[in-house]
């Protein structure tokens, strides 16, 4: 009965949202969507408010692009429409708490501290980011299902019309509710970590035993309830020597499955997780082109303090003394932290560095090997 109630009282069939100084239509589940002119996102907030029927090339659109039949169906209870906002956030992330019930390695978190803000602010937090005009909505931590307010911290997100990224190691997915709350409030993606293909491997990194038969239960339950999931293969000492089999494992069981081997410092520069690295697996292929972080995204950690991202901490912004008039000052902050300091000052070679400024700058307080996350090595000044 619980489930069905979900689905009466908060699904909707699609989004309306401005995005920037574009209007986009989206379907929480899908990854298809479609993008309109102002005077159609007009047309369709009026008939929605009205309670009219769904305007015909809407009707067409949603048919084509994700074989949905929405004749005969009210527009207001199809269609959610998000207002204009005076920001310019369209994406966010939210350590909804840094606690997880795995201890890995080779994790950029300094601290894995269980605490945050009580229920209440939670409450108030995503309301602020639903007013701030953020759509995609990326909820992390830690373990983001651990947390004991992670459910109904999904639901509101998903009724105010967010379309949610969970990542997590998979450990819970197993549990019914967790089933169920994925399968009647359908996630934008569910992202899951891979640290290897065997028990060995997989606990060894997550310094927790057991911890591989958890990430199958809970792949064998979204495999049989049909929910889609990514993957991310994360390559380290512990596990390079199985690649093949978890590339298998990912082809088995995600729709989509990335591959990241390059291990960072922690955020506040500690070295530890650097020693996870595994050899011959450093990627040197993307060249850092630029980042909207702090313009169009922002970071929220546990207490509520937004961040240019998850990296770039300094000068955090309080949400819940401040109110959404903080983010105001957050470009500048940014933009402060995307200048080029220490040994990266004057480089000749900047223009292929393939790595962002606030993350070499945990490289360089971590005393890093230049080969570790320098790609010209001992040619950098």
């Amino acid at each position: 009965m619980l489930a069905i109630e979900r689905r009466r009282i908060f699904m909707h069939e699609m989004i309306a949202s401005p995005q920037s100084d574009k209007f986009v239509i989206v379907r929480p589940g899908e990854k298809a969507g479609m993008q309109i002119p102002r005077a159609m996102f007009q047309e369709l907030s009026s008939a929605v408010e009205a309670d009219r029927d769904i305007p015909n090339w809407l009707l067409e659109a949603a048919r084509r692009a994700w074989s949905l039949e929405l004749g005969g169906r009210s527009s207001r209870e199809s269609v959610l429409i998000r207002p204009e906002t005076a920001f310019n956030y369209g994406r966010a992330s939210w350590e909804i708490n840094k606690g997880c019930n795995f201890n890995c390695e080779h994790c950029y978190l300094a601290e894995r501290k269980f605490e945050g803000l009580p229920w209440k602010e939670k409450q108030e937090l995503i309301s602020m980011l639903r007013d701030a005009g953020v759509l995609w909505l990326q909820i992390t931590g830690g373990e983001p299902t651990i947390d004991k307010d992670f459910m109904g911290a999904y639901e509101q997100a998903y009724r105010s019309g967010m379309m949610i990224e969970i990542l997590t190691n998979g450990s819970r997915l197993h549990r019914p509710e967790m089933i169920e709350l994925f399968k009647s409030m359908p996630p934008h993606r569910v992202k899951v970590s891979l640290y290897g293909a065997t028990p060995d491997s997989f606990d060894s990194l997550t310094r927790k035993r057991g911890a591989f038969n958890l990430l199958m239960k809970g792949l064998s339950a979204a495999k049989a309830a049909e929910l889609s999931l990514s993957m991310s293969l994360i390559i380290t000492k512990h596990n390079a020597h199985e690649i093949d089999a978890m590339r298998a494992l990912g082809r088995e069981y995600a729709t989509a499955v990335d591959e990241f081997s390059n291990i960072s410092p922690t955020y506040d520069g500690s070295p530890e997780p650097l020693g996870t690295q595994a050899p011959g697996f450093l990627d040197k292929s993307a060249v850092f082109s630029g980042c909207p972080a702090g313009h169009t995204f922002f970071h929220v950690d546990p207490h509520g303090f937004v961040t240019m991202c998850k990296i770039g901490r300094e000068n955090p912004i309080s949400l819940m003394d401040e109110g959404l008039e903080g983010l105001w000052r957050l470009p500048a902050i940014a933009d402060a932290q995307m200048l080029r300091t220490g040994g990266c000052s004057g480089c000749q070679l900047s223009g292929s560095c393939r790595v962002c400024r606030p993350l070499a700058k945990a490289y360089q307080q971590a005393k890093a090997p230049l080969e570790s996350y320098c790609q010209h090595e001992g040619d950098a000044p």
